[in-house]
């Protein structure tokens, strides 16, 4: 019997894992989406590359939604056990909460090794390619943006002209910009030649301007003047070319454990603290662990009795959610603030939610046991 009621209770979370997966993902990338969609739309983005963007970014969303899918599968199976009153004549039968548990461990192992490898190589990994991939993009983008006898305006306050283009060379010749960055003042540049220098590793584009003037108007005091100059850089925003999709990218989330261990010694010899490195550090582990507390808490809120499973479960499961990122959200706040220290700011919600599932497993599990003795001792 134990063979079959775990591959039975296995396949009963089964499709609400993968509905629930595929849901919880879709609704968190919804936003990205529509960036990605713009960039077809207005940047002419080919849907290819769109693609190979998503890609990139599905690793830092699902580290997140595969612990949720899993909370709202273990809900929705034993709360439709326990409306078909299948967990009562298991309970007859002599068997306790604890002999269910099986099954729902094996997914549990299964869900925290996908989100801990999720954690340590899938996020770096996209992060790292989705940085690179958009600054290519960005910078091919603004090569070929700037076309001979065309007033270009897709960088943010800039307006730039040119004579003639080399895409090849990435080089511009007769170049007239309208720079309006500063709003005490609007400089208006000429040059007989431009270059584009792009840095991949800092990810910077430079417009280097050769042999020109600058005439600058002051806004405030309603002077003029004009500058000469041999050599002058301009520095183009290519965030702003890509609707801000680099939001997610940063040093830190770049980086594996092993790496992070690396770089967390390095700044503690060199006196500084690492607080984002040890955020980070701390959240590799305490996201993965969320799956045990989740575990914890869907099997006794599963079995208790309702009628509309599938809306209940799914009720419970968006409320223990909110409960749990809210407190992770607050604690790493803290944690950044300095108010907490990111090992107690990021465990915080598994401590919290990992005790209340302690409690609710324990009293479950006890009245599951009493139901047969109390059973037995009655004659009728």
């Amino acid at each position: 019997m134990g063979k079959i009621l775990y591959r039975y209770t296995l396949r009963e979370m089964a499709l609400p894992f993968s509905l629930g997966l595929a849901l919880f993902t879709f609704v968190l990338l919804l936003a990205r989406l529509l960036k990605l969609i713009e960039l077809v739309v207005n940047r002419g983005l080919p849907a290819g590359h769109v693609l190979r963007l998503l890609a990139y970014l599905l690793p830092q969303f699902l580290e997140v939604t595969v612990p949720m899918a899993m909370l709202l599968a273990i809900l929705v199976a034993f709360g439709r056990l326990s409306s078909d009153s299948e967990i009562v004549a298991l309970r007859s039968s002599g068997l306790s909460l604890y002999q269910l548990t099986p099954p729902v461990t094996t997914l549990v192992v299964l869900v925290m090794a996908l989100t801990a490898g999720l954690a340590v190589w899938g996020r770096p990994w996209g992060n790292r390619a989705l940085r690179l991939a958009l600054f290519e993009t960005a910078r091919s983008h603004a090569t070929a943006g700037l076309r001979p006898q065309v007033f270009n305006d897709d960088f943010p306050g800039l307006v730039i002209y040119a004579e003639g283009v080399e895409p090849a060379e990435q080089r511009l010749r007769h170049v007239l910009i309208s720079d309006q960055r500063d709003p005490s003042q609007q400089n208006t540049v000429f040059a007989r030649e431009g270059r584009m220098l792009s840095d991949v590793e800092h990810d910077t584009m430079t417009l280097r301007l050769r042999h020109g003037a600058i005439h600058t108007v002051d806004l405030t005091g309603r002077a003029h003047y004009r500058t000469d100059f041999e050599s002058y850089d301009v520095n183009l925003d290519l965030g702003a070319t890509l609707g801000g999709l680099r939001d997610g990218a940063g040093d830190p989330h770049e980086l594996t454990l092993g790496q992070l261990q690396q770089r967390i010694a390095t700044q503690f010899a060199q006196g500084d603290d690492a607080l984002r490195e040890r955020i980070e550090y701390h959240r590799k582990f305490s996201i993965p662990f969320a799956c045990v507390v989740f575990g914890l808490i869907g099997m006794p809120l599963g079995i208790q009795p309702g009628r509309a499973v599938r809306s209940r479960g799914f009720a419970v499961a968006i409320t223990v959610i909110f409960a749990y990122y809210g407190l992770l959200s607050a604690g790493q706040a803290l944690a950044e603030q300095g108010t907490l220290t990111p090992a107690v700011g990021l465990w915080l919600p598994n401590v919290v939610l990992g005790l209340l599932g302690l409690i609710l497993f324990h009293r479950t599990a006890t009245e599951t046991s009493m139901v047969p003795r109390l059973r037995r001792t009655n004659p009728t």
